[in-house]
């Protein structure tokens, strides 16, 4: 797709949002898989002067009118037919456009409205200005090692949410460089999308992808493969391992949040853990907690009064910054700390511990009715030896209370795991119903 055809795509579509009644200061919701489709109602919502709200399309009909009924949209851009397909990386669809009963115009100077991950509760309305957006591409052209015009960024994150809207689509767009979404998302799709040029190649994704491309027992040469570049959570060291001398690429990671895009980076992997703030980024840190400084509150309606205050938003991650490099080492969420019989146990530390086991695939651990840890393990053999393994490295009471067998994590629209224990809990009842021909099925790749 050449510039000017997208150009020329949007420009059509503009013109169907005017005949269904938007103008400039209106609003109009985008719920469209990730496809040319997607990027064009986007687009032409914003040269229309209208305020852009981005759903998921894999949001559920009751999430979608939850999300609807707050947002309020004057137009909803949807696909004509429903589409499946986990594993799709792209889709071609037809977008149809329906106005809505009861919309309302845009409160706010806002260009683009998200919902938060929800990866620990409700999702929250995040806003930001074209100011905002334009400040977080600056930062991306200024990353020394990011795409630049003339190569290309195979985009796997998804294109409503931060990291690969900005970091992907429209820093691409932007600079000149290649935007690549994979047809396929599985092992042989991402690798067939790299190989399609022979350009410089960045990866832009989540961990959990980095463990797809790290389980390929047989990895192509692909000397176009520069680095992948991940956001989100940490990568365990043995993904890391494996993808770094599986690929003979290097694996950068980004620290980011959707209030502000990207916080700070370490895009070759050398500093591990720590990161360096992004060119322009104000970062500082009050007891122990990270502080951004921004020009306003990201927040749009109701919300905590204390999370933005005098210019400095509270992050809820703790961390530390070096007084002689200038690094940040993010430690995790400061909710991750828990008081068990007037102890202090970090649960990042337990669920590290937890990963950290041979066999572990994935660990998420949480705070209920005590510890509670749910994972995926290679096999059932180290699920039974798991609180034999974890006597001794944990203290009796950093130990999880109960121990949980999953074969597929819950994880947001962005792929972080979810850390809300009924959602976990239900999530195993849901995998104790299922017939055992079925339990093995959720990591099927094409």
């Amino acid at each position: 797709m050449t510039r000017a055809e997208l150009r020329r795509l949007v420009g059509e579509q503009q013109q169907r949002l005017a005949v269904a009644g938007l103008v400039a200061g209106g609003t109009v919701a985008v719920r469209l898989p990730p496809s040319l489709s997607c990027i064009v109602a986007m687009l032409a919502g914003w040269r229309s002067g209208a305020q852009v709200a981005l759903l998921d399309y894999r949001l559920t009909t009751h999430e979608v009118g939850k999300a609807v009924a707050r947002l309020a949209p004057q137009l909803v851009i949807e696909p004509a037919v429903d589409v499946t397909g986990t594993l799709r990386g792209f889709f071609d669809v037809d977008a149809r456009i329906t106005p809505l009963r009861g919309g309302r115009p845009a409160a706010s100077e806002h260009a683009l409205l998200q919902l938060s991950s929800g990866s620990t509760g409700p999702s929250k309305v995040i806003g930001r200005t074209a100011g905002s957006l334009l400040a977080e591409l600056d930062r991306y052209a200024r990353l020394d090692g990011f795409p630049r015009q003339g190569e290309r960024t195979v985009v796997l994150a998804s294109i409503v949410h931060v990291l690969g809207l900005v970091g992907g689509l429209l820093h691409g767009l932007a600079a000149g460089a290649q935007v690549v979404l994979p047809a396929w998302q599985s092992v042989d799709g991402i690798l067939k999308a790299v190989a399609a040029g022979d350009r410089p190649t960045t990866v832009l994704g989540v961990p959990s992808q980095t463990a797809v491309l790290a389980a390929a027992r047989t990895p192509p040469r692909l000397p176009q493969l520069r680095r992948m570049i991940t956001g989100g959570e940490l990568v365990k060291e043995s993904v890391r391992e494996r993808f770094t001398t599986g690929y003979g690429a290097e694996l950068g990671v980004m620290y980011g949040m959707t209030e502000a895009g990207v916080i700070a980076t370490d895009l070759t992997g050398a500093d591990r853990p720590a990161l360096t703030p992004a060119p322009g980024m104000r970062v500082r840190v009050d007891d122990g907690e990270i502080l951004l400084g921004l020009p306003e509150s990201p927040y749009v309606g109701l919300t905590d009064p204390a999370r933005y205050v005098d210019g400095w938003l509270r992050t809820k991650d703790a961390g530390s910054v070096d007084e002689v490099t200038g690094l940040l080492t993010v430690h995790g969420r400061l909710d991750s700390q828990v008081s068990i019989g007037g102890l202090k146990v970090d649960l990042s530390e337990v669920e590290a511990s937890i990963s950290a086991l041979p066999g572990v695939s994935e660990a998420v651990v949480v705070h209920g009715t005590g510890i509670e840890a749910f994972v995926m393990v290679d096999e059932q053999a180290v699920f039974d030896g798991l609180a034999d393994s974890l006597a001794a490295r944990l203290a009796p009471y950093k130990r999880p209370r109960s121990l949980n067998l999953l074969t597929e994590l819950p994880r947001t629209a962005t792929g972080k795991p979810v850390r809300n224990a009924e959602i976990l809990r239900a999530a195993v009842r849901s995998a104790a119903a299922e017939p055992p021909a079925q339990l093995h099925t959720a990591g099927e790749t094409r």
